[in-house]
């Protein structure tokens, strides 16, 4: 459970804007490297190959959390 007043929790919060704009413009970049490397490529199936290693490591790392991984980072 996550305490939503804990310093942990404002910290985050404060950079939550600044994180997501990270992972935005990993997405981004991608895209872009994908669009010079491969300049008849579809960029809807790149788009959705792209998220899709994101999800899955997004889902590896969760996993890893549930699994105490960070626990003492």
């Amino acid at each position: 459970m996550i305490e939503e007043n804990s310093m942990t929790t404002k910290e985050i919060a404060s950079r939550k804007e600044v994180i997501e704009n990270e992972l935005e413009n990993l997405f981004k970049k991608n895209m872009k490297i994908t669009d010079w490397d491969v300049p008849e490529a579809d960029d809807q199936t790149a788009a959705t190959l792209i998220i899709n290693i994101l999800q899955n490591k997004l889902d590896k790392i969760k996993e890893d959390i549930s699994n105490g991984t960070y626990k003492t980072y």
